[in-house]
């Protein structure tokens, strides 16, 4: 996918260098008015870089750096701060308010550019980011669920995993594969962000997702994403396939036989009945789950009901299935 940039800035005004850096790089620049413009493009889709015009209005541009760095879903998107002066104090302001660089008028142009380049490289590089949907990786994940634990909050950890998803990568090709993790990773932040306002979503690789909610949340989060994965899913197949609801093709054993469209199997954990103390506990629950719903056919998800109880007791409890429509 090609580099999309936002560039905010009242006057529009597009620095020469970055202009060049994108062409370079093989992109698009969105040229924004209003850091509503920016929060609004970054719910809309993947975005590689945030570009904050510091001769605009550097109140406003470090208001919205300091924003975006706090909020979740954003904070793994680079920011760079752009001026035509060199102002000591305004770039320590704009490294304060959690800027990933900050280019002034003694950087030349091909200094920018080269800066501007290793942003990105940095981003890439960076373990807690998933490279192909820009979603916190693995290290961010296990930091929300602690900083959960620790507030003391009700809340659920949901893994999401797509059923015949290797097989639809083995006959499609990988990169229609890929198109499907990241129209998944859209749902997921479309729904999560848009029903749940402290909600978080984590890719941890492939098609495994983990998404984090108040426990009053994960219904409504659950059902919707199902609801929305289930309509959009069946649009990747070819008509043919599509219409009769499967294709042949060899499964993870070799064998040939009918493989079915894919589907959502969602796995919950609560601490509505159990206390956690780390969050490899709760991982461990929430894969336990994800492999309990994937037992099942279609798209469900299904909440651990089991408590802080004896072995005996935890096994006679046992998981509490709710799929989509029931309660």
């Amino acid at each position: 996918m090609s580099l999309r940039v936002l560039y905010l800035s009242h006057a529009l005004r597009t620095p020469e260098s970055l202009e060049r850096f994108v062409e370079e790089e093989g992109g698009d620049i969105v040229p924004l008015e209003t850091a509503v413009e920016v929060r609004q493009a970054l719910d809309r889709g993947i975005v590689d870089l945030v570009v904050l015009d510091a001769d605009d209005n550097f109140a406003i541009a470090s208001e919205l750096c300091e924003r975006l760095k706090a909020d979740p879903f954003n904070s793994v998107v680079p920011i760079v701060f752009m001026s035509r002066e060199h102002q000591v104090e305004q770039i320590a302001n704009g490294f304060q308010s959690g800027a990933d660089e900050f280019l002034s008028g003694t950087h030349s142009g091909r200094e920018q550019r080269l800066r501007l380049r290793m942003v990105l490289k940095r981003v890439a590089r960076d373990v807690a980011v998933h490279p192909s949907t820009m979603l916190p990786g693995t290290k961010i994940i296990q930091h929300e669920i602690e900083r959960r634990i620790a507030g003391g909050e009700r809340f659920a950890v949901c893994y999401a995993d797509i059923d015949s998803f290797k097989e639809f990568n083995d006959v499609y090709s990988y990169p229609r594969g890929d198109k499907v993790i990241w129209i998944l990773s859209l749902i997921l932040r479309d729904i999560v962000r848009r029903l749940s306002s402290s909600g978080f979503v984590g890719h941890i690789g492939g098609d495994d997702f983990i998404y984090t909610v108040p426990f009053e949340d994960l219904a409504r989060v659950s059902n919707a994403v199902i609801e929305t994965f289930d309509t959009l899913m069946p649009l990747q197949y070819p008509d043919q396939d599509r219409q009769r609801g499967f294709y042949i093709a060899e499964d993870r054993q070799g064998r040939v036989r009918e493989i079915p469209l894919m589907t959502l199997s969602i796995g919950c954990v609560t601490n509505v009945r159990r206390q956690f103390t780390h969050p490899a506990k709760v991982s461990e629950l929430a894969t336990e789950m994800k492999h309990y719903a994937k037992s099942f056919k279609g798209s469900l998800y299904v909440v651990d009901r089991r408590g802080d109880m004896s072995e005996h007791q935890t096994s006679v409890a046992g998981p509490m299935i709710t799929e989509q429509g029931q309660t």
